[in-house]
């Protein structure tokens, strides 16, 4: 446990500060000794309960990369069960979509598919091009889906979050903390345990190609079951990994580690200690108070993609273990892989209410922006002269 989470507990528990002080040196000393210090933000949690197993820097700000993908997929579902929407409704690929840099699915402006089937590329594969398509279709663009993103943030209590894009490609503007992506994850399995699945798909099949999941807990991890991974430079590599063993599920949340094995390493430690003993105390995710440094954000650029080759650069675990180092049981391939079939078409359901103009006939391609009634149009927006939206000057 990390000194913070010692002393949350004992002071839970009535013991004294002064005594909780000395207990938490003692185990603070043994813990340092058993493994690594962390030096970046994780939050460990039990799902059902909400309640806090271990957490360092929970409220430090940092950049969420692909972990943006979980916020992207809770504003589809809402559009769904608001019936804006049909899991079977068609998500036409624009040219905006089809530009963005990988990971991507590659497909050419024009394509439709599914929204479910989207949202398990976009989940999976961690497809930039399908969560671009996703917010255009569901949002009407990538300004008013991340409106909808910042006012579900908003909503769960995600007080220091904000986002500017559907895929998490980098942008100083777009940033998280552990704690907040602890509460979406929560919102994700609580509200919507329906898809819960979709998180835990060991790989794709698309035509010819097979797609694996960048969660390495996944097919490796002992009751790993969800939920996403993320990656840029500035980020460092980011992980969630829930698991659940014996009807009780943690979420382990590790932000800005140094390679794909090393964050689901950290993950999997995280989980280990948390399974080791059982859920006490009082602190939760709703009850846990901001501290530290909320407000500057961490560019690990320099330290994660110095000298690396573009290949390096990215989600993938390598494909050989350093020479100085055994190769870890996260990079071993999956000999059997359970796929899930994804392909284009056959989206017969209705065109999502944002492609629709008030006639109730599609857009071309990306269609104006529609507002949802509850939410009101950002400030500093107005439409222009020729009906699309223009910022004030």
């Amino acid at each position: 446990m990390t000194a913070r989470a010692i002393s949350d507990f004992m002071m839970s528990q009535g013991i004294s500060l002064a005594f909780s002080r000395l207990a938490v040196g003692a185990a603070l000393v043994l813990a340092a000794a058993a493994r690594p210090a962390l030096a970046n933000p994780t939050i460990l949690f039990d799902l059902s309960s909400g309640q806090v197993i271990e957490h360092e820097d929970a409220f430090k700000r940092w950049y969420p990369a692909s972990l943006s993908k979980l916020m992207t997929a809770y504003v589809a579902f809402r559009a769904v069960q608001a019936g804006e929407a049909a899991l079977d409704s068609p998500i036409r690929i624009t040219k905006h979509a089809a530009a963005e840099p990988p990971s991507k699915m590659g497909l050419k402006p024009g394509t439709v598919l599914r929204l479910d089937t989207a949202l398990k590329m976009m989940l999976v594969k961690s497809a930039n091009d399908i969560a671009m398509a996703v917010a255009e279709n569901i949002g009407g663009s990538q300004a008013a889906f991340a409106e909808r993103m910042n006012a579900e943030a908003a909503r769960l209590g995600m007080v220091g979050s904000h986002f500017v894009n559907p895929n998490g490609l980098f942008s100083p503007e777009q940033y998280t903390t552990a704690r907040d992506i602890a509460v979406l994850v929560t919102a994700l399995r609580r509200d919507f345990p329906q898809y819960a699945p979709w998180f835990s798909i060991e790989g794709l099949a698309f035509g010819k190609r097979t797609i694996p999941n960048y969660n390495l807990l996944i097919g490796r991890y002992d009751g790993a079951d969800g939920m996403k991974t993320g990656f840029v430079c500035p980020s460092g590599f980011n992980q969630v990994g829930s698991a659940t063993r014996d009807g009780r599920t943690l979420v382990a949340v590790v932000l800005g580690e140094q390679t794909a094995i090393s964050r689901a390493e950290a993950a999997a430690r995280l989980l280990d200690a948390g399974f080791a003993v059982p859920s006490k105390g009082s602190t939760t995710l709703a009850t846990l108070q901001p501290y530290g440094d909320t407000e500057t954000a961490n560019d690990l650029r320099d330290v994660v993609c110095h000298k690396k080759t573009p290949e390096e650069q990215s989600e993938a675990p390598p494909a050989k273990a350093a020479a100085d180092k055994p190769k870890s049981p996260y990079q071993e391939k999956l000999v059997h892989p359970t796929l899930v079939a994804v392909n284009v078409g056959g989206a017969t359901g209705p065109v999502p209410k944002a492609m629709l103009d008030a006639a109730g006939n599609q857009y071309a391609d990306v269609p104006i922006p529609s507002w949802r009634p509850d939410l009101p149009p950002p400030a500093g927006f107005e439409m222009s002269a020729e009906g699309d939206q223009a910022a004030k000057n």
